[in-house]
């Protein structure tokens, strides 16, 4: 392991720049790096296989916040090892901590990584440029360098929404990395159709079923402010904002956690300095559409390369991409997976199902 990964107890919590224009609103907003990382803790503590929590310094010194798992019950932990590891990539305003009914499971057979992208989470938040090729590029070059600097080789790379839109410009650049690409409701793949508006109703999202109400919230706002800027002017009303536009996140995992852990969670990631968010809205030409989308580019993956896209068959992302990939990639092994009963957040609605689906996928890639 690279020297770079050190463990958390060797490194104090990402600092936010000093130039952020929230900065001197600290007291206004009742959220800290300090409290993300305790509220964050609640929640792994539930992890039972082996986990190791650290930050990777970048070359740029960045710090990726990153898991790793591994089987503790496992007999031989050399075969394990020579499996080809799993590395999750989250959505935008997630963190590592939304895996957490995926992360056991998935562990049993071979290594796990889970990271915070740059400027989400935990992991540092720097400055993103304005231009949309360039922020891309940004968040491409830290996933590589984060590669380089864990020592991984080789990869199953799973992207869930932002993060699928991530890991296939990844794959498309780094092919060699990516032993196969699995992709959970990725956001950004269709162009956005000139008789679309930016409303939420129309975002370039599923047919199937209207967006929530969060997304036609953000929607309204995407195109004057950072996303997630609502949040953060809330102040002390901030948390029962997340509350009410994401009481699903409180359903989902009601079965771990008895009280708003998780709504926390996602409040504490999010309130803190915009940095990702930043770099989305560079990337987005309004919630539901990128700027560059991916069906463009989709092309461009070996042939080679296994591509699985898993969607929520209730989901508001519209799955018809996923139909158009198969297309596109024509004989390349390339499939479609629904999940019955599963909206955008398909590895917390339906964990059972999805985890069997990406074990599955796993194993056919080694």
């Amino acid at each position: 392991m690279d020297p770079a990964a050190t463990t958390t107890s060797l490194q104090s919590d990402c600092e936010t720049p000093s130039n952020s224009v929230w900065s001197w609103w600290p007291s206004w907003r009742p959220t800290s790096m300090s409290l993300l990382k305790t509220t964050e803790a609640k929640i792994l503590n539930c992890i039972q296989n082996d986990l190791w929590a650290r930050f990777v310094t970048l070359p740029s010194q960045d710090r990726i916040w990153t898991l790793t798992l591994t089987n503790k019950a496992v007999r031989k932990p050399v075969e394990q090892a020579a499996k080809t590891p799993l590395v999750m990539v989250h959505g935008f305003g997630g963190g590592v901590g939304l895996w957490i009914r995926n992360l056991d499971s998935l562990s049993r057979s071979r290594p796990v990584y889970a990271f915070d992208l740059l400027g989400f989470g935990r992991s540092s938040r720097p400055s993103f440029p304005s231009d949309a090729e360039k922020a891309e590029e940004q968040f491409v070059n830290s996933i590589e360098q984060w590669r380089q600097s864990v020592g991984l080789e080789k990869m199953i790379l799973l992207g869930h929404s932002l993060g699928g839109y991530l890991a296939t410009s990844y794959a498309i650049q780094y092919p060699s990395r990516v032993s196969s690409l699995i992709l959970v409701d990725p956001w950004g793949f269709p162009e956005r159709q000139k008789n679309q508006n930016q409303s939420g109703d129309q975002s370039g999202m599923a047919k199937r079923q209207s967006p929530p109400r969060w997304v036609k919230a953000i929607a309204a706002v995407v195109s004057l402010f950072n996303p997630l800027a609502v949040i953060r002017a809330a102040g002390p009303w901030g948390p029962g904002l997340v509350n009410r536009f994401r009481p699903d996140f409180k359903r989902k995992f009601e079965d771990m956690f008895d009280d708003d852990t998780m709504t926390q969670y996602i409040y504490h990631c999010n309130a803190q300095t915009p940095s990702g968010e930043v770099g989305f809205r560079a990337m987005a030409e309004s919630l539901g559409w990128a700027k560059k989308p991916m069906l463009h580019r989709i092309h461009l993956l070996p042939d080679s390369m296994p591509l699985t896209l898993v969607y929520g068959a209730r989901s508001w992302v519209d799955s018809s991409s996923g139909d158009a990939v198969v297309q596109i990639r024509d004989k390349a092994p390339t499939q479609v997976l629904l999940i019955d009963d599963a909206s955008h957040h398909v590895y917390a609605d339906q964990p059972q199902q999805f985890n069997r689906a990406v074990e599955r996928i796993c194993e056919s890639a080694t």
